[in-house]
């Protein structure tokens, strides 16, 4: 009888999902045949010519946009640009460029690269690209136009600062591969760092690359691996990486999805290179997905201390499908694990309030989880450091600075008066270069508004409002108004810290490129500083990677 009653419940169960499943088609069936049947009334009856390709496209996005933000419809162009974000390469010149006002200027070209070769410079406005003037061109027209098929050319005439004529430049593109790991070195005595910029397709072997060099060079004795801004990618990527610091086959990662696709179990399945050496892992809160993987698995095998600021929450793997013409689709298939059984996603997209938005899982609502060794983690909101280190703020001087690109110019104009400087790790601007830098910012007439005084003239609103603005009190505010006027040199001496870092940084960028400039910001990076100081203090990494006991 209890056999019977199981039997039962079986066939009901299946009989039950099976008429789900049919409702279903039916409901897809009839809603893809009401869609086509408007575009093909629009198509033929609308009083305006209809761009097919673009209503669908809107459509579409329209339909996905009620789901998460990872599930995404790419046209061919933006599936051929999304592939080169997933592999690190793409066929052009090799830089960045920036719009300002109605041009277009290059901010940064890579090293060893056709931009590299041909000189092309920070700073140099692009003023054609073969025969046709692109001032007034938007920069991402501009970028389309530099990239095309290898080995095919373009010509580009520049504006350079210091130079009285324009400049034509002949370029050969070509595959331009970035690499994922862009600076690797020591940042003290036996403390070894990686930086890794994405995990594109070469990530694990350009972070094991620079492991085993720094190992066998650099003869480190611990190690720094930053995931600061750190947006994700590619999950096998993570996985190889984790592999280098754990014992082969362990699990570093779970996923959970709707169908046997999206469920799967992930191990190391190679040899590490070193399951005893320290490891800080620095993240903050750009530190996304793969990223979070690595952190939050090294963080639950108790194998890394994670230091820096609570990241972003993105706990979904995608997957990507090819659709008819050229097009793709990014789905979202299944919620990841990490080795302690939590969840890192931040934001349940599938609740969303009558206006449509969404929200990140309070704290009262997440979950206690244990790692390897019994320390408590949770889940539901990124991976919270072991040690949280705020970065340094910028002051509003600095951000006004770095805003309106004087920065940026100051250190353009100084390449024109230097043909060299001093290598990345000692260059420092002197006394005199700072107070060029000064006269640089007053002569173009340098305004910026200083929260102090808009707080003042909130203030002196408010007791206009209610009835305090007497003689007494219009006196002091007018004191207090007077002794926050504008002093732009006084301003930039008493922040000239960490505005004289950033033109370092800057300048240095010119000479050295990317490589220089980390350098350079790696001298004033508070985060950086933590880890070593607990990387060197042996027995504090120790005992945060231990158990709390608890007194009874």
């Amino acid at each position: 009888m209890k056999r019977f009653v199981i039997s039962l419940f079986i066939a009901v169960a299946l009989t039950a999902m099976a008429d789900k499943n049919e409702r279903q088609m039916f409901s897809y069936s009839q809603n893809v045949e009401v869609f086509s049947d408007v575009l093909k009334r629009l198509s033929i009856h609308y009083v305006d010519t209809l761009d097919i390709d673009k209503s669908v496209k809107y459509g579409i996005g329209a339909m996905l946009s009620t789901l998460d933000p990872y599930t995404v419809y790419f046209t061919e162009e933006e599936a051929k640009e999304f592939a080169e974000q997933s592999t690190g390469e793409y066929a052009g010149v090799g830089c960045t460029i920036v719009q300002r006002d109605s041009a277009v200027y290059v901010s940064e070209p890579f090293e060893d690269t056709p931009a590299y070769e041909v000189g092309l410079r920070a700073g140099d406005k692009i003023v054609m690209i073969d025969n046709d003037t692109v001032l007034a061109w938007k920069s991402d027209d501009v970028s389309k136009r530099m990239r095309g098929l290898p080995n095919t050319s373009l010509r580009m005439v520049i504006e350079r600062t210091g130079v009285d004529s324009l400049i034509e430049v002949n370029i050969m593109r070509r595959i331009i591969t970035r690499n994922p790991v862009v600076h690797y070195g020591t940042v003290a005595d036996g403390v070894g760092y990686i930086l890794l910029e994405t995990f594109s397709d070469k990530a694990a072997d350009e972070v094991r690359k620079a492991f085993i060099e720094l190992k066998e060079k650099n003869h480190i004795t611990s190690l720094i691996l930053d995931l600061r801004d750190n947006g994700g990618g590619l999950v096998g990527e993570a996985v190889d990486i984790l592999s280098m610091f754990v014992p082969r086959g362990t699990t570093v990662l779970e996923s959970r999805g709707k169908d046997a696709d999206g469920n799967h179990v992930y191990k190391t399945n190679r040899e590490p290179i070193d399951t005893q050496i320290p490891l800080v892992v620095l993240i903050n809160g750009y530190t996304a997905s793969s990223s979070e993987v690595v952190a939050g698995a090294l963080q639950d095998l108790d194998r890394a201390v994670v230091v820096g600021e609570r990241s972003y929450g993105k706990g979904l793997i995608q997957q990507v499908f090819p659709l008819p013409y050229n097009r793709t689709i990014k789905v979202t298939v299944s919620y990841y694990y990490i080795p302690s059984g939590r969840s890192i996603q931040a934001i349940d997209y599938t609740k969303r309030d009558a206006d449509g938005h969404v929200a990140r899982v309070p704290d009262s609502l997440t979950n206690e989880f244990k790692t390897a060794g019994g320390r408590i983690v949770r889940d539901g909101g990124g991976i919270t450091p072991d040690i949280a280190i705020k970065p340094d703020t910028m002051s509003h001087l600095h951000y006004y600075l770095y805003m309106g690109h004087h920065i940026f110019d100051y250190a353009t104009r100084y390449v024109s008066n230097h043909d060299t400087i001093a290598p990345a790790a000692d260059f420092s601007l002197t006394d005199a270069d700072y107070e060029a830098f000064k006269d640089f910012v007053e002569q173009r007439d340098f305004k910026y508004d200083k929260m102090s005084s808009k707080r003042l003239e909130e203030l002196r609103e408010a007791m206009t409002f209610e009835g305090y603005m007497d003689e007494n009190a219009k006196h002091l505010i007018e004191q207090l108004e007077q002794s926050l006027q504008h002093n732009v040199r006084q301003d930039l001496d008493t922040f000239r810290k960490e505005i004289e870092l950033s033109l370092a940084q800057e300048i240095v960028r010119r000479y050295y490129y990317q490589r220089g400039a980390i350098e350079v910001s790696l001298r004033g990076d508070t985060t950086i500083k933590g880890a070593v100081d607990l990387l060197q203090s042996p027995v504090q990494y120790k005992e945060i990677l231990s158990p709390k006991k608890v007194v009874k």
